[in-house]
Order: structure tokens, then C-alpha cells, then sequence
């Protein structure tokens, strides 16, 4: 067995880089949470919201760093076989569901094997390479591999495999099991209420088995429909932490220049929500690769990040994210080039016939950014027209393949087999999803390179793999890249350690305490 990490608690509590001494434990943390989660039970659903709140309940074996190595989490420790079929994973000892009763390495045989096998749609499809999990004893467990999987070591937290308690849902229907109005978890904060409208408490677990954690009291989460009523809530001091898409980006420079205000775009490495616009590659202008190349050099990215985006996040150069392992800088890359974008509209004919482009109804930073590139587009001599629809009708639009142009961003979760291979691969296109391959993209040798890199043993085979299929998709652009998202977190700077993994809040308040001012 080839030993790949240990790790003791002691080690967790100052890998994060902190700069105090002597944490501070009490006080209560003022969240916004936006929008309203649908849910609490991370078993069932997750999505952003929920993921943010349930993060701080429920647990999975592993976090991961900023470089999306693996951290302990509920395993303090794991070995992962030289033929990388056995994965080990060796349990804390102590640990305790919030009702009291006793982990086990069967919780984790049962949530993994059974319970998000049928509830969780995108761990369902990693687990179609599992031959086998088990529990030897009550603080180890294995999972086999039918085959080598690349990707298998980042699946592991809380929003991917959440664990639940087996003594609560075995033998129960699962949607309408009573706790998952009252979610228990092995987290560091325990749920105490929800007033649908209002907010939803945290309190702190007094039992958790990292001795010192977690240092706050409680976490307060507000819900504030209006963008405008957050930004003010914040101003007033009724809010102390704005997590990531909370206000318009408008606001941000005015919010963080104020006394005791930090902000921070880390914390989204592990999610890598990557934007771009969806272009209709079966018909059209569209479906000729030289249209799709002058939509790249025709758009002003960098103006978009630093005029919208308060210089936050990255220009995209390919469709893997920088910060999603075996990212490639060795691809084409498209720089701002209105003549460039015009040559190649020239080149192929483009008779002036327009397009329809779609913006994403998610406020109004989205919406100037689709008035900006409209602006680029027809600069270059592309007529567009701009379709309004709101989320339902967006939905509606994507999944049919009604649209020309329309922006989207998708999360990357970490590897390319995970949140990339989706959008581009042929064996994924199908009308009634926004999030697969809504494009219609078709090439045989992607499809290729993204299912040999998926099994490849080893990093190097990995990487030659995808770094060919990024070359050959950034020739092609299937989608218009735009940019590695920065969602910027405000907080207060009397918050310490709030952002200390690539999960960013969804798992930080375990280790984030307030500072006396």
C-alpha cells in the first residue's frame, strides 16, 4: 500500500495559516444566505445554497486545500493502492451524530453504498466504478474499484458524499423521513431552527471530536430576497459575513472600502465555477467553427473582469479552470482582436444573418455583461439580438437548444472527469438539461481522450490526455469562453480563518472565530 497522507486534528487546526495565537472562542456569526435554500438535507439536495448552510452539519471523510489536495476530515487518515483500486480510509475515533449516537464506518457503507446511490445524481455516475464498499470495523472502511479512476480521491466532501446517519434513514422513505426537517449531522454546528422568510440558527457542537472546535457560538443565517436590503444590512452592521454573489458586484468597491471590511475570491477552487456562453454548434452562424473563434476575439474579457467583475477572478483561456487539476497553458489562446474576429467572419461569409443571445437572469452585473458583449459583437459586424427571459424561461430556453448565444457557468468540482467531460462529450447531448452538452458538440477524439484520461493510472498519463484535449477544443470552441469567476466574500476583518479550503464557508466556519475589535 502506498501511504498517500496522515494527518492528526492538532495538525487542522493550525494548517490553515493562522496569524493569531490564541483563537477566541464565543460570539455568533450574521450570514446571508441567497437565495433561501430549497432544503437542508444535503443528502437530497445540493445545490449552492444549501450546500453553504448543511456544509457546517453534515461531514464527508475529507476537505481539501486551496491545491485541492485531500485533508482529513470525519478520516483522520487513508492509503490508496499502488494499482489505485483500494482506497482505505481510517475513521476519528469518538465521533458522535448530533443526537448523541455513534458514528461508524457503517454510516459511511451506508450513505455512500446505498442512500446516495438513489438520492444523489452526479455521485451516482462516479460510483458506477465502484465494485465493492465495506467496513472491516467500526473506524475503517474500503472502497474497490472496478478499474483505476483518476478522479476517485476528490469526491469526498460534504456537497459530493455527504454522510448521513444510517440509524435515522435505513429502512425509511428517504424524502419523507421527519429529520430531514431537522437535519442531524456530525458537523460542527447542530441545527436549531428555520423560520421559512426569516433565518435559519446554528449552535455550536458542544460534543465535536476535534477538541477546541468549533470557536463560535452560533452561525446566524439571514434571508434578504433584495440585493439592494443585503448591501444595506451590511453597511448597518446587522451582517458580518456577504458570501459570494450575496450583492451585485457594483457594490463590492463600495462595501470593502469600509472601516473593518476584507474580501477575499478564494474558497471557489474546488467548486471552479468557470463561465461562458453556450454556442449553438448545430445550425446557424454558429455552427461554423470560424464564426465561433471571432465570438472569442471579437469580446473584451478583461474589460468585462475589471469594469464588472471589480478585477476578481481570471480571463478563461480553455475549458478547463486554472485552478481544476490538469488545467493545460500549452492550447490556443484568444486575445482581444476585433481585426482577427473580422478576418475570419470574412473568411467564411458571414452574411450578416443575426443571432440571438441569451443573457442569465441572475441580476444585473449579468445583464450589462450581456449589453457589453453585444456591443463587441457588433463592433466586429455580428448583428445580436437580446432575448429576456427570466430563470424558469432561461431554463426552459437551454434545455430545448432555443438560443443562438447564452450565458452560463457551470462548477468544474475539482477534475476534469467530474465538471468538465460533461459539456463537451458526444454521449451527453440531450434536450431537457441546461448542464450537459446543451452546445451539441461532436468529435470522436475528444470523446476519446475523456474517457481514457478518466481511468489513467498515473497524474503524467492524465495530464498528456487532457492537455491534448484542451488544445483540440480551444481550436474548435464549442463554447465561448469568458471567465474564471471571482465571487467575492465581504466580511468583516474581526472574522479570522473564515476561508480556509477550497470549499470556501461551505465547510469554514468550523474554524473561524471573531477577533475583539
Amino acid at each position: 500500500m502506498l501511504k498517500r497522507l496522515t494527518a492528526l486534528a492538532a495538525t487542522l487546526i493550525v494548517a490553515a495559516g493562522t496569524a493569531y495565537a490564541d483563537p477566541i472562542a464565543g460570539g455568533r456569526a450574521n450570514v446571508v444566505i441567497q437565495p433561501e435554500p430549497p432544503s437542508l438535507m444535503l443528502g437530497l439536495v445540493q445545490n449552492g445554497p444549501t450546500q453553504m448552510v448543511a456544509g457546517n452539519i453534515y461531514e464527508s471523510l475529507l476537505r481539501y486545500d486551496e491545491n485541492l489536495e485531500p485533508l482529513p476530515q470525519l478520516a483522520k487518515s487513508w492509503e490508496i493502492s499502488e494499482d489505485g483500486l483500494t482506497y482505505t480510509f481510517h475513521l476519528f475515533d469518538n465521533v458522535k451524530w448530533h443526537d448523541g449516537e455513534a458514528f461508524s464506518a457503517d454510516d459511511v457503507v451506508f450513505s455512500a453504498d446505498v442512500f446516495l446511490r438513489e438520492t444523489h445524481t452526479r455521485l451516482r455516475s462516479t460510483l458506477e466504478h465502484v465494485e465493492s464498499i465495506t467496513a472491516p470495523d467500526a473506524n475503517t472502511v474500503v472502497f474497490k474499484l472496478k478499474e483505476p479512476f483518476g478522479p476517485f480521491i476528490g469526491v469526498f466532501e460534504g456537497g459530493t458524499m455527504p454522510i448521513v446517519p444510517k440509524h435515522i434513514y435505513e429502512g425509511t422513505d428517504y424524502k419523507t423521513n421527519p429529520a430531514n426537517n431537522h437535519p442531524i449531522g456530525t458537523g460542527p454546528f447542530k441545527f436549531v431552527e428555520w423560520v421559512k422568510g426569516s433565518h435559519i440558527l446554528l449552535t455550536k457542537n458542544e460534543d465535536y471530536y476535534i477538541d477546541g472546535l468549533p470557536y463560535l457560538d452560533e452561525i446566524y443565517w439571514h434571508v434578504i430576497p433584495d440585493a439592494a436590503s443585503r448591501a444595506v444590512a451590511y453597511e448597518t452592521g446587522v451582517i458580518d459575513i456577504l458570501p459570494g454573489g450575496s450583492v451585485e458586484n457594483f457594490d463590492v468597491s463600495r462595501l470593502t472600502a469600509m472601516d473593518n471590511s476584507c474580501v477575499t475570491d478564494k474558497g471557489w477552487e474546488f467548486i471552479g465555477p468557470l463561465s461562458w456562453m453556450w454556442l449553438n454548434n448545430r445550425e446557424g452562424p454558429t455552427a461554423d467553427k470560424r464564426f465561433r473563434q471571432a465570438v472569442m476575439y471579437a469580446m473584451d474579457r478583461e474589460f468585462a473582469k475589471d469594469a464588472l467583475w471589480n478585477g476578481l477572478g481570471k480571463v478563461a483561456q480553455s475549458p478547463v479552470s486554472s485552478s481544476t487539476r490538469f488545467y493545460s497553458d500549452d492550447i490556443n489562446k484568444y486575445d482581444y482582436n476585433p481585426e482577427k474576429a473580422k478576418e475570419l467572419l470574412a473568411e467564411m461569409g458571414y452574411d450578416g444573418t443575426p443571432v440571438r443571445l441569451l443573457p442569465l437572469p441572475y441580476g444585473e452585473t449579468w445583464q450589462r455583461w450581456a449589453e457589453a458583449i453585444k456591443q463587441n459583437l457588433e463592433e466586429v459586424g455580428i448583428k445580436v439580438e437580446m432575448v429576456a427571459s427570466d430563470v424558469a424561461g432561461w431554463n426552459q430556453k437551454i434545455s430545448e437548444w432555443d438560443y443562438d448565444m447564452a450565458f452560463t457557468y457551470l462548477y468544474q468540482y475539482g477534475d476534469p472527469a467530474l465538471g468538465v467531460a460533461r459539456t463537451y462529450i458526444s454521449s451527453n447531448i440531450g434536450k431537457g438539461s441546461p448542464w450537459n452538452n446543451v452546445e451539441g458538440y461532436e468529435n470522436a477524439k475528444v470523446d476519446e481522450l475523456f474517457d481514457k484520461a478518466a481511468v489513467a493510472v498515473t497524474k503524467e498519463e492524465r495530464q498528456t490526455l487532457y492537455t491534448e484535449a484542451q488544445q483540440i477544443l480551444t481550436d474548435d470552441v464549442p463554447v465561448a469562453w469568458l471567465l474564471e469567476l471571482g465571487f467575492p466574500t465581504i466580511y468583516r476583518c474581526n472574522v479570522k480563518d473564515l476561508v480556509t479550503t477550497a470549499i470556501g464557508i461551505n465547510d469554514g466556519f468550523r474554524d473561524a472565530y471573531i477577533e475583539e475589535k
